[in-house]
């Protein structure tokens, strides 16, 4: 995309997209949360910086109960993020700038506050019944199958003034709905024109792989020790990861191509089968991309990201694009899960993945190597997560607000502001004390970004794993090679071949690498041209 002018069909092949968590991106009215104005404030940044769209979390109307994913109004905007007319702004400014903007859209289930549900509640024949997942009790009084929400505690919760249970996948204040009422596929066309109508150029779908539940509501299959797939000892067979879901992507493509350029679908599709994943892009008319979680979940080694991505290449379909992220709200930080805090091993694993073929997805705060932040027990917000229900690694951890400068609250909100979750070192990792200096992590990323678009923009690079060593990922993307060194110890590589274009390692001397590369130092990747010597 060219800043100023309108990006271009299929613009998502070989860009990347920024994750941009509203509330801790920065806060412009002094309230402690980040919001509309403070991205509008950040776009020269997000410019400057070299993306090419962002994605934006929860912006609709929400109890907050688990902050924006309970959409209680799927047309508006939350009054403490800002208005629609604030959004409409910064999609239209963004766009100047040749960024696109995505949101979130939330199919699976909505706040127990939206109008649907609290009109499905009030009694068994109200005209929103069917928009949700009800059922008897069980003969003996209990829920009605074995299926546990995302905690682990049963997925059902019994209505007392209407005598039956219904479904919710996450908290009781995130009602599932019922995807086999045609009801609810007519609203959610109707929600989709109504974003696209305003300007924005698509969607990351929350729960993707959710929606549909087995018909008959039969109990999930115990899970085989070890598989990767298990939730809570179960199998989700029956109560997610239903085929019917691909109607609805097929319907919602149709949508997608009616506008101009077209509209983008990203799915939160927790599959961590290739093969189930590849069915997510159908004969290119389901989605467009589909998060790759093999890769966010495995080891920052060589054999491990190597397999993760060669097995996402072979299982995609022909001219499928394939989407690559380290960090989300929902996962400890990459700085912190795969690096340990190490920032030789961040700028490594930020190398590799900004020059894999298809498209990148960073989360805010990755480009400075920003770390997980203990949060204290009495300042935590999400109570998903929270010690006592389900026990599971505390998200909030990975959601503190934006290190921009050393100031006392990170230059996140103005001076006097206590931010809605603490920040982090913001004196050791900050934007300000990085971004003019050429060693710095920003930088890098700003480099590779740079790098991408130059080498990697405009389709889906060709990929190919090269011959190395166990402790080197090496591989073809495109024109370059990416040689990287996932270990401790210095690696000779053999004969050098093809100028280096880039390195992680800050501030290696240019009379180092001017004919190539011999050796790569701990945690070191480079990125260079590719030569005839580089067969696949």
């Amino acid at each position: 995309m060219t800043p100023g002018h309108a990006y271009a069909p299929a613009w998502w092949h070989g860009a990347v997209l920024y994750q941009l968590y509203v509330r801790s991106w920065r806060d412009a009215d002094g309230d402690g949360y980040g919001d509309l104005a403070g991205v509008l404030a950040g776009l020269d940044y997000l410019e400057w910086l070299g993306v090419d769209g962002v994605w934006l979390s929860p912006t609709m109307p929400s109890p907050d109960d688990d902050w924006g994913y309970d959409v209680s109004d799927y047309t508006g905007v939350h009054p403490e993020l800002g208005t629609l007319e604030d959004l409409d702004r910064l999609v239209s400014a963004a766009r100047d700038r040749g960024i696109a903007v995505l949101i979130d859209l939330v199919p699976n289930h909505t706040s127990s506050a939206h109008p649907w549900f609290v009109d499905a509640s009030a009694s068994r024949d109200s005209s929103h019944r069917a928009y949700y997942v009800w059922a008897d009790p069980a003969p003996d009084g209990g829920p009605p199958n074995n299926w546990l929400d995302f905690t682990g505690e049963p997925a059902w919760t019994f209505h007392e003034a209407t005598g039956q249970y219904f479904l919710h996948n996450f908290l009781p204040s995130q009602p599932d709905l019922d995807w086999w009422c045609p009801e609810v596929h007519a609203a959610f066309g109707s929600i989709l024109r109504f974003w696209l109508d305003r300007g924005v150029a698509g969607f990351r779908i929350d729960v993707a792989h959710g929606l549909y539940h087995d018909d008959q509501l039969r109990d999930d299959p115990p899970a085989v020790p070890g598989d990767p797939r298990a939730r809570h000892g179960l199998l989700s067979v029956h109560s997610m990861h239903r085929p019917e879901v691909h109607d609805v992507y097929r319907d919602w493509r149709t949508i997608a191509r009616s506008y101009v350029p077209e509209a983008l679908l990203l799915g939160e599709t927790w599959a961590l089968d290739p093969a189930e994943l590849s069915g997510y892009f159908g004969d290119d008319d389901e989605l467009q991309l589909a998060f790759d979680f093999e890769f966010v979940l495995a080891e920052l080694t060589a054999p491990s990201l190597s397999a993760a991505v060669a097995a996402t290449f072979a299982a995609l379909p022909d001219g499928a694009c394939p989407v690559w992220t380290a960090s989300n709200h929902d996962l400890s930080r990459a700085a912190t899960r795969w690096c340990g805090g190490d920032e030789s091993k961040m700028r490594l694993a930020l190398t590799v993945m900004c020059m894999l073929p298809g498209t990148v997805v960073l989360y805010y705060g990755d480009e400075i190597a920003m770390e997980d932040v203990e949060v204290p027990r009495e300042r935590r917000r999400d109570p998903m997560t929270r010690a006592g229900r389900g026990g599971r690694f505390n998200r909030d951890r990975a959601r503190t607000p934006m290190q921009w400068s050393d100031d006392a609250c990170g230059g996140f909100a103005p001076e006097g502001t206590e931010p809605w979750l603490p920040v982090g070192d913001a004196a050791r990792r900050s934007v300000a004390a990085q971004r003019d200096d050429p060693g710095s992590t920003l930088s890098l990323v700003r480099e590779l970004l740079a790098l991408r678009r130059r080498t990697l923009s405009g389709g889906v690079a060709p990929y190919a794993e090269l011959e190395a060593g166990p402790a080197i990922w090496r591989f073809r993307s495109g024109p370059v090679v990416v040689e990287a060194n996932m270990s401790d110890a210095p690696e000779l590589l053999g004969p050098a071949h093809g100028a280096v274009l880039l390195s992680s390692r800050p501030h290696r001397r240019p009379d180092e690498v001017r004919g190539g590369v011999r050796h790569l130092e701990p945690f070191e990747a480079v990125v260079r041209l590719a030569s005839p010597h580089d067969a696949g």
